[in-house]
């Protein structure tokens, strides 16, 4: 049994580099020289969450749903930079031994920095169609060396939880919403194709992680893990906070203290859907994480989340 399980295992790492190599895809195919259309929404309503802001015109919910997209792509970008390191680490691992897996690994480190491009790329897109003042506050180093400061398994389970709500957003929400800005879409459908591959690598190495820690490692991992979920709300509250009062200076018109306090409020409750929740409650990320943690600790994890609904 334990062989077939090692052979399957082999054969996903193939299937990912033939996958990789089927859908490989370059900056200038997604961007193809346009520019964002802001009469459109950049970031669908199922994740943005604006239509909550009844206070809002249609047209301001379209101009936070762009704000929101703005930092939508931004995070990516940031989390891709711990990402790509972390990967780059674990390949060390077959550096002399399988190098399916070891190509698989490269493949995915080679894309997270071309996502990172992409990603500045629609940055300065965004900056060219709309107001001065935008700050994206979190600085993708310091985040990047808290964040590998953590165990490998903390590090691998918050990566696989990123990997698998990203995929979900595109296919139930950016997918099917024909409203959305078509460089927007296309950022992300063509980010989605890779993704796809990484989840798979980032669950694989997970499980192997998981493998060789002792119980009291394991537990351990899990108080980290939870530690760096809370690590994101605390940049989502940053990140929130300042969307908000860059809305609220650039919409055109005063809104009243009471609708300004329900603008944070909103829209950290919608960051929180779209980076923590979304992720939290996706059925294959529940699989994997309770296959290999104890009852006792599921229920610390989910204690932590019930904090942020």
């Amino acid at each position: 049994m334990q062989a077939t399980t090692e052979q399957e295992h082999i054969n996903r790492y193939a299937s990912s580099v033939a996958a990789s190599k089927r859908v490989r895809w370059n900056i200038e195919d997604v961007i193809q020289n346009r520019t964002f259309d802001t009469r459109q929404k950049f970031l669908p309503d199922g994740l943005s969450k604006v239509k909550e802001l009844t206070f809002l015109s249609e047209g301001e919910q379209r101009y936070l749903s762009q704000i929101q997209g703005r930092t939508y792509a931004n995070i990516f970008g940031l989390v891709e930079r711990y990402i790509n390191a972390k990967v780059i680490e674990i390949s060390h691992d077959y550096w002399l031994g399988d190098q399916t897996a070891l190509e698989a690994l490269i493949r995915f480190s080679d894309e997270e920095l071309k996502h990172q491009e992409l990603f500045r790329r629609i940055e300065k897109l965004a900056s060219e169609k709309m107001p001065s003042g935008y700050q994206f506050k979190p600085q993708p180093d310091a985040v990047a060396a808290a964040v590998l400061g953590k165990s490998t398994w903390a590090v691998l389970a918050l990566t696989l939880h990123i990997e698998l709500f990203t995929q979900m957003h595109y296919r139930q929400s950016i997918e099917p919403d024909d409203n959305l800005s078509p460089l927007f879409k296309d950022v992300f459908l063509y980010h989605w194709k890779e993704e796809s591959q990484h989840a798979i690598l980032d669950e694989l190495e997970l499980v192997r992680c998981d493998r060789k820690i002792t119980q009291e490692g394991r537990d351990k991992a899990v108080n980290e893990f939870i530690e760096l979920v809370g690590a994101v709300d605390g940049i989502l509250k940053l990140q929130a906070s300042d969307d908000a009062g860059y809305f609220a200076q650039t919409c055109g018109r005063q809104l009243t203290a009471t609708q300004r306090e329900e603008l944070e409020t909103r829209v950290l409750r919608a960051y929180r859907w779209q980076y923590i929740l979304s992720g939290a409650q996706h059925p294959h990320f529940i699989k994997v994480l309770t296959g290999l943690i104890t009852e006792a600790q599921a229920e610390r994890i989910q204690a932590a989340l019930v904090q942020l609904n």
